[in-house]
């Protein structure tokens, strides 16, 4: 399995300590355990802010970053090492393995948090850390503010402040380095490579999940562990369901079908979305509102470049697809009224897409402090995926458009000369897919 170097995350975490201030003090707790079903648990999956920081893939710890502190910057708290217990749930680094392994200048067993953690808040101004997202973990964070207060007759003082570590931790996150953009170039390759075998092994009467499976094969054969999100294996009119995952139907002749899956290599996501027939070759339907779906797409990528406001991405797809939409009578009326009605969102209701990184919705802004659009910057990952769904009970269309849905989505780097395309490697052009397809 392909990792960063431990470096890096050592890296992060002088960033973040610098950018704390020496009166700043910041919390960062790790994932919990999430339940299946009775005693079954999920596969656990580190929280993304934790692990970009520590590099650490167990449940419960927490990060405490004290910038200026003597006796060390780096406090981790976790699990203890436990013979019996490591039998049954896997091993622990513990105290000793956080800063053998994992960078921690201190590390205690997570049974000393509450003693430990009022006497590091102590005497500092500013705590960062992100509230709202798990009710009792609130309540802990502020029984520990509590306690450090009560310890004002010894001469100490509790934060004054509560900021949001986001505002910091993610703005790092969204600007890529260059051991980043190599983990996102590699899963963008592995996923475009899943694709491929879906779409050589795509015949009438497969399942849906069976491409999923097919996918999914190919992920763990070359080294991610696990997909990065819930494959979307749409056949027909499934397609027309953004976020469709039952993924239990059969794929029928004459019919297209949309992919939306990536794998995951260390944390660093891949997203890909491909359409294409289930038989192999496109009907003239089906040909004509793809072949205005990847226009838009190419016109779109085209603009992936520093200094172009995220916005004006989708505003162009925007037009592009009204234009086609027109083209082929799906809509009727002027251009720029149609645009300006928004009359294209019966037929593409979401926007051009997303960041990309730890997470396939990844963390960053879209917008500056004054309300505008920001602007692309080098280090930037986003994906690129108009798409057009007709509705199959779309009555004021021809039958013969009703229930295509399209969609076609790759990973985009911004770099200083250009877009790089990281996902290029899985066909978009339907003469290469149909090629692919048959084996060509």
């Amino acid at each position: 399995m392909q990792t960063l170097a431990f470096s890096e995350y050592g890296e992060r975490r002088a960033r973040l300590l610098a950018a704390l201030g020496e009166d700043g003090v910041a919390l960062i707790p790790a994932a919990e355990p999430s339940l299946r079903n009775r005693d079954v648990d999920f596969y656990f999956r580190q929280d993304s802010d934790f692990y970009y920081l520590t590099g650490f893939a167990e449940p419960y710890a927490w990060l405490v970053l004290l910038p200026g502190r003597q006796e060390g910057q780096v406090v981790m708290f976790c699990q203890p090492r436990d013979k019996e217990r490591e039998i049954w749930d896997g091993y622990r680094a513990g105290p000793e393995g956080c800063m053998e392994r994992f960078g921690a200048d201190q590390a205690f067993n997570l049974d000393q948090l509450d003693s430990q953690l009022p006497q590091l808040l102590a005497n500092r101004q500013r705590l960062y850390v992100d509230l709202g997202q798990q009710p009792e973990r609130d309540k802990r964070v502020l029984s520990w503010l509590q306690q450090t207060a009560a310890l004002a007759r010894q001469g100490m003082t509790a934060p004054q402040q509560i900021q949001s570590l986001a505002s910091i931790l993610h703005e790092m996150r969204l600007f890529k380095s260059a051991a980043e953009i190599e983990m996102m170039r590699a899963a963008g390759q592995l996923s475009a490579l899943g694709h491929r075998a879906a779409m050589q092994q795509c015949r009438p009467g497969m399942w849906e999940y069976q491409l999923e499976a097919a996918i999914n094969h190919v992920f763990m054969q070359h080294g991610s562990r696990w997909p990065a999100y819930n494959a979307i294996v749409g056949g027909g009119a499934n397609a027309c369901v953004l976020h469709y995952n039952d993924n239990n139907r059969p794929l029928q002749e004459g019919d297209l079908v949309l992919i939306d899956a990536g794998c995951e290599l260390d944390y660093y996501a891949g997203d890909i979305t491909r359409t294409f027939p289930v038989n192999g070759r496109f009907s003239a339907e089906q040909r004509a509102l793809y072949e205005v779906v990847l226009h838009a797409q190419r016109a779109c990528i085209e603009l992936v470049r520093p200094g172009t406001p995220w916005d004006q991405v989708h505003e162009a797809s925007t037009r592009l697809l009204t234009e086609g939409l027109l083209a082929l009578g799906l809509l009727q009326g002027e251009l720029n009224e149609l645009v300006e009605t928004g009359a294209y969102k019966r037929f593409y209701m979401h926007r051009i897409g997303h960041w990309l990184g730890m997470d396939v919705h990844d963390v960053g802004s879209y917008r500056q402090a004054n309300g505008a659009w920001r602007e692309l910057a080098a280090g930037m990952v986003m994906t690129v995926e108009p798409g057009l769904y007709i509705a199959p009970d779309d009555e004021s269309v021809a039958p013969r458009w009703r229930g295509l849905g399209i969609r076609i989505e790759d990973d985009v780097l911004v770099t200083a000369e250009g877009p790089e395309v990281l996902t290029a490697a899985v066909p978009t052009a339907i003469d290469e897919i149909e090629a692919l397809m048959q084996g060509g």
